[in-house]
């Protein structure tokens, strides 16, 4: 197998996992070994959430560099999984490049839970969240819809590839809305309860976990720019349910 084919099997890894979740050092690291493993005799990585360049020089001394850009990101603990148990597989018993497709095919197919199971859990999580936070069980009976609206709302805006801060903002705005005409219409009672419910699907929480775990494994650039995409995230989501109750 070609070393650019290779080179470019691995980054297609390391994309996956960026895309799942993964943080920048563990995709580093992670590429890092499998072109130690497939003999390249150095790897110079380097990552953001954004971008991967890779440079190596292989055995018979030419050096390659590749790049790849990501354009999306997600939070799929089971596809990061599958994609480490797969990279500590070839690490230790490198493969051709049909079965490393065949594989990776295999993983971006999986999928830990059904569409209904995603559809439930927005609205518990809404509904949970807005009794915690001191609404009452009409309030939460209003933001269990809202949260199933929202699921809808991002899955569309996923496939249409909408930019992640523009997605969320037009959310809350929408979101906001839907609590305003509950509460109107006598379902709900407490607009900001319902509205505080409706917004804990939506924080960036894991954004923001990796951008601090990166800025202390010393990876500054990718944990800053991370930390500063989770604030602009947030702040959208505060604009979007802010207007919509200034209106109301």
């Amino acid at each position: 197998m070609k070393n650019e084919v290779v080179l470019s099997k691995i980054l297609e890894i390391g994309e996956l996992m960026l895309i799942a979740g993964g943080e920048v050092s563990r995709v580093e690291d992670t590429i890092s070994r499998l072109c130690c493993a497939y003999e390249m005799t150095e790897a110079q990585v380097f990552s953001i959430t954004t971008s991967i360049v890779v440079t190596v020089t292989t055995a018979d001394g030419h050096v390659i560099t590749q790049t790849r850009r990501i354009h999306t990101h997600d939070t799929d603990f089971t596809r990061l999984e599958l994609l480490n148990e797969l990279s500590r597989e070839l690490c230790s018993n490198p493969q051709e490049e049909a079965y490393i497709q065949k594989k990776l095919d295999e993983i971006c197919q999986v999928s830990e839970y059904s569409k209904w199971i995603y559809v439930f859990a927005y609205a518990l999580i809404s509904a949970s969240f807005t009794v915690f936070f001191g609404g009452s069980f009409r309030d939460a009976a209003a933001s269990a819809p809202i949260g199933v609206l929202l699921y809808f709302l991002v899955r569309f805006n996923r496939r249409i590839n909408m930019n992640y801060i523009v997605s969320n903002l037009i959310c809350s705005l929408l979101g906001g809305a839907a609590a305003v005409v509950l509460v109107k219409i006598g379902l709900g009672q407490n607009i900001d309860k319902i509205v505080i419910g409706n917004i804990m699907p939506l924080i960036p929480g894991l954004a923001f976990t990796n951008a601090i775990r990166d800025m202390i494994n010393g990876d500054v650039m990718a944990g800053t720019g991370r930390l500063c995409e989770s604030v602009l995230t947030a702040i959208a989501l505060a604009v979007g349910f802010t207007v919509t109750l200034l209106v109301y």
